[in-house]
């Protein structure tokens, strides 16, 4: 009994420890612990496309509990969730999908203190 309880302790430790990694977990899949997703920065000129294919990244819009906050600017997006709209591909840093189910990230739109939640 006691080598029982002794192997649970040790197998328990070692599965928090390998959890314990200082990354946020997004959909079980990426890890979002920098303002950037598969290379690409999340923050500028960002231009929404009309197809999945299209995208550099698929969002969906969430009201809570976020991977990122974002906040659409008009100018100066140079900061981690600061997103400004253009038309243009040649413009754009990222091109950002729509999407209601199976998202890269999820995002809150909000009016300030964009970034990592």
């Amino acid at each position: 009994m006691k080598s029982v309880t002794i192997l649970f302790v040790v197998f328990m430790s070692l599965s928090f420890t390998m959890e314990k990694d200082n990354h946020l977990i997004v959909n079980n899949t990426q890890k979002l612990d920098t303002c950037d997703f598969n290379g690409k920065k999340l923050y500028g000129k960002i231009q929404f496309v009309e197809f999945a294919n299209q995208a550099d990244i698929k969002v969906q819009i969430v009201n809570s509990f976020p991977d990122l906050k974002v906040q659409f600017v008009e100018s100066f997006p140079d900061k981690c969730g600061e997103w400004q709209v253009v038309e243009f591909a040649n413009q754009a840093d990222l091109k950002v999908y729509i999407t209601e189910s199976f998202p890269d990230i999820k995002i809150q739109t909000v009016g300030s203190f964009p970034g990592l939640p």
